[in-house]
């Protein structure tokens, strides 16, 4: 079962990995230019989240129930689900460039920056370039996902390389070379994307392609007949309901968890723009162990579902041991590295002495990050593959409760209204970012036996 588990994970902490090494490089390309750059790639980037996070079902629920019609060896149902995440993500995809401006325009009430408003200018300026990969984006949600649920994460790993390479290549070249600033970060993610989604579809067809040929009952039907018949089937009312209902859990619990990333990046700003920018660094910690810990729950999603689809609660059991196992490990691995090396991590994504130096008052927030994270994480991959979505949800509504809570009640009576310490105030927030980590984690954990192991009896 181990090596079924690296199997899975390995490929995926790859994928994974570059898209936090891709994060970081925007931030040191950005970051050498100013603090006011750093602090509006920073607000770019949360309210793509804000907007992306939201519709996150379409990878974690198409590789929830993808996973379940693999274990159960029912193929047709695994090209139906693609079909219908796929469709679904296009659609979405028009409505986002069809209400960029009101989106905009919401933007900049939420992520005010008071004493410099240029920042949040400058972020608009990469919001209106990049959200025309929208469509490449979501799809390649879809994508992935059922890749993933195919129990195939070699050619996610191989799209992620290619995509993220290409980021990296045209950003460059964009802002050290034609000089394009912030615009040019946003055009090369906007060119990478669709890049990405082109080899993602060249693959499927290449590997999967039989399947989806091999659907239509008649004798070598048209090739239009079959697509007509492919997706009268995919969006059937009684199977869209099914989707919708399972991907309905899941956008309310990533609303809640767009909802706190967005409030802490809104937050910093409001406590000043220096703060902005630390806290925007010490978040590529978060992001640099949550996309390394987000390689096992995929892995927990494949198998997961297989084992359930396959009714087979022995493996179901031992692959939740083992995936929990992996993530101790990797909680103390990174625990060691932050405090180990975590000045050089600073040094790297900024070169702007104010910012370096006022993050390293926090780096202590960074230790705690892989202690509070680690099952949260986890869990969410366990819970997605069994499609156990409506525990997951509230689950996160109540962490996502603690939150605001402790937020507030510490500013109530910790803070000096009339001249707020900006350290407390800081501190303040990371405790309760923390805090709603870690309670992630607990709450699943205690409806694991319920929630999950009952599905593959």
């Amino acid at each position: 079962m181990n090596k079924r588990i690296l199997g899975l994970a390995l490929p995926n902490i790859i994928t994974n990995i570059t898209v936090p090494l891709l994060g970081m490089v925007d931030m040191a390309i950005v970051g050498h230019l100013s603090t006011a750059h750093l602090g509006a790639i920073a607000i770019g980037t949360q309210i793509f989240n804000l907007i992306y996070w939201n519709f996150g079902f379409l990878r974690m629920g198409t590789s929830g129930f993808t996973a379940q019609a693999y274990g159960a060896q029912d193929l047709r149902e695994a090209v139906r689900i693609f079909v219908r995440a796929f469709s679904l993500a296009l659609i979405i995809a028009l409505v986002l460039l069809l209400l960029q401006w009101p989106i905009a325009r919401l933007s900049e009430i939420i992520f005010r920056v008071d004493k410099e408003p240029h920042i949040l200018q400058l972020a608009l300026a990469y919001f209106f370039v990049r959200i025309w990969a929208a469509p490449a984006t979501l799809g390649l949600y879809a994508v992935k996902g059922w890749f993933i649920g195919m129990q195939n994460s070699r050619l996610p790993m191989w799209i992620a390389i290619f995509l993220n390479t290409v980021n990296i290549l045209c950003s460059l070249l964009f802002v050290l070379v034609f000089h394009w600033g912030i615009r040019g970060v946003a055009l090369g993610t906007v060119i990478a994307q669709y890049s990405g989604l082109a080899v993602g579809l060249f693959f499927m067809v290449r590997k999967y392609g039989h399947l989806f040929r091999q659907y239509a009952q008649e004798p070598n039907p048209s090739p239009r007949k079959r697509a007509n018949r492919l997706l009268n089937d995919s969006l059937q009312w009684k199977e869209m309901r099914r989707f919708f209902k399972v991907n309905g859990d899941i956008f309310l619990r990533t609303v809640c968890l767009a909802t706190v990333f967005t409030f802490v990046t809104a937050a910093s700003g409001r406590i000043s723009p220096e703060v902005l920018a630390i806290d925007a660094l010490l978040m590529q910690f978060f992001t640099l162990f949550s996309y390394m810990m987000d390689g096992f729950a995929y892995a927990g999603e494949s198998l997961v579902g297989r084992y359930i689809g396959a009714k087979d609660p022995k493996s179901l059991r031992l692959s939740v041991r083992l995936l929990l196992c992996w993530g101790l490990g990797l909680t103390v691995l990174f625990t060691i590295l932050y405090a180990a090396c975590g000045d050089e991590f600073l040094h790297l994504f900024s070169d702007k002495p104010e910012v370096v130096d006022g993050a390293k008052d926090y780096m202590f927030w960074t230790l705690a990050i892989p202690v509070c994270g680690f099952a949260a994480f986890l869990f969410d991959g366990i819970f997605v593959g069994a499609t156990a979505t409506r525990t997951m949800r509230n689950c996160m509504f109540v962490a996502s409760a603690s939150f605001f809570a402790i937020y507030y009640l510490g500013k109530h009576f910790l803070l000096n209204p009339a001249a707020p310490d900006s350290y407390v105030w800081n501190n303040i927030l990371w405790t309760a970012f923390m805090v709603y980590l870690a309670l992630r984690g607990i709450l699943q954990a205690l409806t694991l036996k319920k929630s999950v192991y009952k599905l593959a009896y």
